[in-house]
């Protein structure tokens, strides 16, 4: 297959299974002409790394994840550790998403918006700093 068949098969841009080779997440053989020539197993990697972006993973933590599926002696606690503090990355961000949230919302409520200057926005962002 070439990179513009692999591109809409795995979901992903040209540029990034470009990248992804780059960086040695991926090593498609190469055709006389020079042209990348993808396999069977480079799409089902792409796939793989494809859906793993999709959850929020690092690019390191695709690396790992990779070896990981690829390692039949792995122990899958090693799998789950790596998902949890994942998680629980997730899960912090979450949170602060919400007290950004509550935060902008409580100075939205008090901003009467309205023709006088005063603005409770600009002096809770002032304040906040």
């Amino acid at each position: 297959m070439n990179i513009g068949q692999v591109s809409e098969s795995a979901g992903l841009p040209a540029k990034t299974i470009r990248y992804y080779e780059d960086i040695g997440l991926i090593a498609p053989s190469r055709s006389e002409n020079g042209y990348r020539d993808f396999s069977k197993q480079d799409l089902h990697k792409l796939a793989f790394l494809a859906r793993a972006r999709a959850l929020g993973f690092s690019i390191e933590d695709c690396r790992t994840l990779l070896g990981l599926y690829n390692d039949q002696s792995r122990e899958s606690a090693d799998v789950k550790r790596l998902a949890q503090d994942h998680l629980a990355q997730i899960e912090d961000k979450i949170a602060q998403l919400q007290d950004m949230h509550d935060t902008l919302a409580k100075l939205v409520d008090a901003c009467h918006g309205d023709h006088r200057p005063d603005c409770p926005i600009l002096s809770g962002i002032a304040s906040e700093g």
